[in-house]
C-alpha cells in the first residue's frame, strides 16, 4: 500500500494502516508505504518527526515545527513552520507579509545538528517571499557547505510564475499579485549577482512560491518530489516484492498522473509488472487503472469515516478480485 493523503480526512499513514487491516483479515501480507510528493505528509513517508523546533510562523508568531534526522539524513516539511493553514487560510493570511523565515530556521536547527543531506519538502505554504525568508533565516550561508540540500518540489512551475500562478490561492487580491511578481524579478536579479544563479527559467524554481529559486541560488538540488522521494524509501523494491498495489489520493483529476503519486505508483508498477489499482476519495477523470471512487460507493461516509471507507473498499477489492 502506497498512498498520499487523503486531504482533509486521512493521513497516508491512515489509508495504509485503513487497507492493511483488510489485507490481515484475508491472511495475506500488507507492506504499507505512506507517499507524497514533496507536500504534506513527506514526513510521514520517511518515519515520521522525531524532533520539535519552535520557529517563526508564516505571519512571525512562534510555530512548534516538528522534523526529523535520522543517520546524517534530516527531513523537513516546510509546510509545518510557513504553511497556508498555520496562517488561517487564504482568508486569514497576509500574502504581502508571509515569510519562510521559520522553515529557513528549521534548516539551521538540522545543519547545527550534524545533518550531512537535508530533504525539503515543499508544498502547502503560505509565501510568495521567493524564499528570501529562509535565506537570512540560515545565515551564515557557508556552513552548508558539504551539506547536500535536495528539494522535493509538487510543481515545476518557474520563479517568475510564482506570483501569477500561486498567489490568489494565498488570499493575494491582483494588485497584491503586481507586487509580489516585482518582489519576485526583483529577487531573481539579487540571486543572480549575489549567487551567481540564474533562477528565472529553472524548472520548479516557483515552487512554494519561489522558494525552489531561493534554496537553488545557494546550491540546493530541485526534483520532482515523487520521484526523490520514491528513490529514497526504496519504493521500486518494494512494489517489486508485491503480488499487488494500491495507491491513492483524495481526489483523482487531471494533475494525478502528471508528476503525483498516484501517476508515479502506477509508472512503477506497470515497469515491475504488478498490478494497481487507486482507492481515491471522489475521481474526476478517467483513468488508465481499475479505481474505486469512495464517494461514488459510500457517499457522505466516504467523508465521514474515511479510514472504514477505505478498509471496506479494500476488503471488497481483495474478495472480489477486481484488479485482475
Amino acid at each position: 500500500m502506497c498512498a498520499d493523503k487523503f486531504r482533509g480526512t486521512a493521513t497516508a499513514l491512515e489509508v495504509g494502516a485503513a487497507v492493511a487491516s483488510a489485507v490481515e483479515a484475508v491472511g495475506s501480507e500488507a507492506i504499507v508505504q505512506p507517499m507524497a510528493d514533496g507536500g504534506e505528509g513527506t514526513l510521514e513517508a520517511f518515519g515520521g518527526p522525531n524532533r520539535t523546533t519552535t520557529v517563526a510562523g508564516p505571519l512571525g508568531d512562534p510555530v512548534a515545527a516538528e522534523w526529523a534526522i535520522r543517520d546524517g539524513r534530516a527531513v523537513i516539511e516546510m509546510a509545518r513552520a510557513s504553511g497556508l493553514l498555520l496562517a488561517g487560510g487564504a482568508e486569514g493570511n497576509d500574502p504581502m507579509e508571509a515569510s519562510t523565515a521559520g522553515t529557513g530556521q528549521l534548516i539551521a536547527a538540522a545543519a547545527e545538528a550534524g545533518a550531512t543531506q537535508i530533504l525539503v519538502g515543499l508544498g502547502g505554504s503560505a509565501t510568495t517571499d521567493g524564499g528570501l525568508g529562509a535565506l537570512r533565516a540560515m545565515a551564515p550561508l557557508p556552513r552548508y557547505r558539504g551539506v547536500d540540500i535536495d528539494v522535493a518540489c509538487d510543481v515545476r512551475t518557474l520563479f517568475v510564475d510564482a506570483a501569477a500562478v500561486f498567489g490568489p490561492q494565498k488570499g493575494a487580491s491582483d494588485a497584491q499579485v503586481g507586487l509580489l511578481q516585482r518582489r519576485i524579478d526583483r529577487l531573481a536579479q539579487v540571486y543572480r549577482d549575489e549567487h551567481g544563479v540564474d533562477v528565472l527559467e529553472l524548472e520548479r524554481a516557483g515552487a512554494a512560491g519561489g522558494l525552489g529559486g531561493g534554496l537553488a541560488a545557494i546550491g540546493a538540488t530541485l526534483h520532482d518530489g515523487f520521484s526523490l522521494i520514491a528513490d529514497a524509501v526504496g519504493l521500486y523494491d518494494q512494489i517489486e516484492m508485491s503480488d499487488l498495489v494500491i495507491t491513492g489520493e483524495g481526489r483523482l483529476d487531471e494533475s494525478s498522473f502528471a508528476g503525483k503519486v498516484v501517476g508515479g505508483v502506477t509508472d512503477l508498477a506497470d515497469a515491475a509488472g504488478v498490478p494497481v489499482v487507486a482507492v481515491v476519495g471522489q475521481a474526476t477523470v478517467a483513468a488508465p487503472i481499475p479505481v474505486v471512487d469512495l464517494t461514488e460507493r459510500y457517499g457522505e461516509r466516504a467523508m465521514t469515516d474515511t479510514a472504514a471507507a477505505i478498509s471496506d473498499a479494500a476488503a471488497a477489492l481483495l474478495s472480489d478480485q477486481l484488479w485482475r
